[in-house]
């Protein structure tokens, strides 16, 4: 069954504007919207820029595979690395869609995106820090040693806005923009566009976008949605 709990849906909150006014609607759909709102604008880059991480990332993935080896991160420590895995898969699991975060190449999405753009690293690397510090108050351990289930509490407590402690507003702010970081790179990755044109067993020429339903929950609309320039 999907499990929508650290993402816009039954919660009714969101750490992006608007979204957070949605009260029902499937994990998927939700991140769609996301990603078609321009989630990449929390890491500051446009569209272009991420495509030739996603293109990158599944390059990489390709070699590893073909080499019998894993990838092997640039940036992120080992440590950082098991716990990117971790974090993302709890955001974007593998459903009866798709592969989940890990599966379609999004924390190596992530470590080019800080490779090229180092000035991610500081607020990637505070939500790390921030996880692992609240982990040890509450359960003393950390996220890599901690049960699902711990890890579930402390997302319940900072997946939606509204709903969180002030003490913890800063877990709120970084994780929002983490889930913005993986839903941009699982969107553009080969198993994220495949997610994207799911309609059952139905083909489809082309992404037809979020449903109307959905869109006017949020009131907003594709043209109100500002674009970012591409740069080339």
């Amino acid at each position: 069954m999907t499990d929508a709990r650290y993402l816009p849906t039954a919660a009714g909150e969101s750490a992006g504007d608007g979204i957070d006014r949605l009260d029902q609607m499937e994990r998927r759909d939700a991140l769609r919207l996301i990603a078609a709102m321009g989630a990449a604008s929390a890491i500051g880059l446009g569209r272009a820029e991420v495509a030739e991480a996603a293109g990158r990332a599944a390059g990489a993935l390709e070699q590893a595979g073909a080499a019998g080896t894993t990838y092997k991160p640039k940036v992120f420590t080992p440590d950082e690395w098991r716990e990117v895995r971790i974090l993302a898969d709890l955001v974007i699991p593998r459903d009866e869609r798709s592969g989940g975060a890990t599966e379609a190449g999004v924390p190596e999405f992530m470590d080019f995106i800080l490779q090229e753009y180092p000035g991610n690293r500081t607020w990637m690397r505070d939500y790390l820090s921030w996880m692992n510090a609240e982990a040890r108050r509450r359960f003393g351990r950390g996220v890599q040693s901690c049960t699902d289930a711990e890890r579930r509490a402390i997302l319940d407590d900072i997946a939606w806005p509204r709903k969180a402690r002030a003490e913890l507003k800063p877990g709120v702010d970084l994780f929002g923009r983490f889930r913005d970081f993986t839903a941009s790179g699982f969107f553009s990755s080969r198993i994220g566009v495949k997610d994207l044109r799911y309609m059952g067993n139905k083909p489809l020429a082309e992404w037809p976008g979020c449903p109307p339903a959905a869109l006017d929950k949020l009131k907003v609309s594709y043209s109100s949605i500002p674009r970012r320039a591409d740069p080339h």
